[in-house]
């Protein structure tokens, strides 16, 4: 047994630094992507109702088959700030007998379509057509499950209301289970998503055959062929950026906001009027940084390209 632990000992003495950041760019690519998309996912959500189209979209299955299964009546679907995505559910026994829901960015899902998307994808020796397909079908059952929830609100907000009818938060079980879904519920859900999906198509054998054939799967360089689409793509990143920088400083409103809100602040004003400048001035500020983020994420995957193995490779 001694013998066997020395050469050990050495093995390990003998691993270089470039070895030693191999093994970190293996072990932490995945949280250090889950990461950067986080971060991305931050700055394209700032202003509020980025994804007003999904929104919309979840807003309305949500009210009629809250309609078609609970009953007519049973909600209604209204615009807010803009876009119809305010549900309002009724019931005789809600506190002014109705719950008013709105589908915010965070609701509709796409947070949960990114995160599982990422461990799809970043998941090696599959192949890449495979995690494509499997993370479309993933976005897809997210979407679905979504629904579920959105669909589950109404009677958790009835079992608490029957109870105690017409009393103001009798709907808490309902905010109860809203909150352990954020919190733990889509995490836990995702993960046993992943872990059938990597048994399902047997991952561990094909990442086991991908490293005893030693291939390298994802190498980022820059790109050296650029085709049309990839020049119209930076040519729109660029403009976004420019965009984004005129939204503030061409645009009379927001700069008369910005005045106001200075003015605001110099007097230590709380009036109205510098709430709702603050309120214009914000909105003008986040909506920047999401066109500006956008642009330079369109800049980095137009210039930097993911090296792929061949086709028959990936085959």
């Amino acid at each position: 047994m001694a013998g066997d632990k020395k050469p050990l000992r050495e093995e390990v003495d003998d691993l270089s630094w470039a070895e030693v950041a191999d093994l970190g760019k293996t072990y932490l690519r995945i949280p250090a992507a889950l990461l950067l998309v986080e971060a991305f996912y931050w700055f394209i959500t700032q202003p509020t109702n980025t994804l007003g189209l999904i929104q919309e979209s979840e807003a309305w299955i949500w009210y009629h088959l809250t309609e078609l299964i609970y009953g007519p009546g049973s909600a209604t679907l209204s615009e807010y700030n803009g876009w119809t995505t305010l549900v309002t559910l009724k019931h005789p026994d809600f506190w002014a007998d109705q719950i008013r829901l709105y589908v915010s960015d965070e609701c509709a899902g796409v947070h949960e379509m990114i995160f599982i998307s990422v461990l799809i994808m970043m998941t090696t020796g599959v192949p890449q057509r495979l995690r494509i397909k499997s993370a479309l079908v993933a976005c897809g059952v997210v979407y679905i499950l979504n629904i579920v929830r959105l669909l589950v609100l109404y009677p958790l907000a009835i079992s608490g209301c029957v109870e105690n009818p017409n009393m103001l938060g009798c709907e808490q079980p309902m905010h109860d289970f809203h909150a352990f879904v954020y919190q733990w519920g889509f995490l836990i859900v995702l993960v046993i998503m992943w872990l059938i999906w990597f048994k399902w198509v047997n991952a561990g054998d094909l990442i086991r055959k991908e490293n005893e054939a030693g291939k390298d799967k994802w190498k980022f360089i820059y790109r050296k062929n650029w085709s049309n689409l990839n020049k119209s793509i930076l040519a729109i990143a660029i403009l976004l950026i420019i965009g984004a920088f005129a939204n503030v400083l061409l645009d009379e409103s927001a700069m008369a906001a910005k005045e106001t809100v200075d003015m605001c602040e110099f007097y230590s004003s709380v009036t109205g009027e510098c709430g709702e400048a603050r309120d214009a001035w914000s909105q003008e500020i986040q909506s920047s940084w999401s066109l500006a983020t956008l642009g330079f994420l369109g800049i980095a995957t137009t210039v930097i390209t993911i090296e792929n193995p061949s086709e028959d490779e990936e085959e």
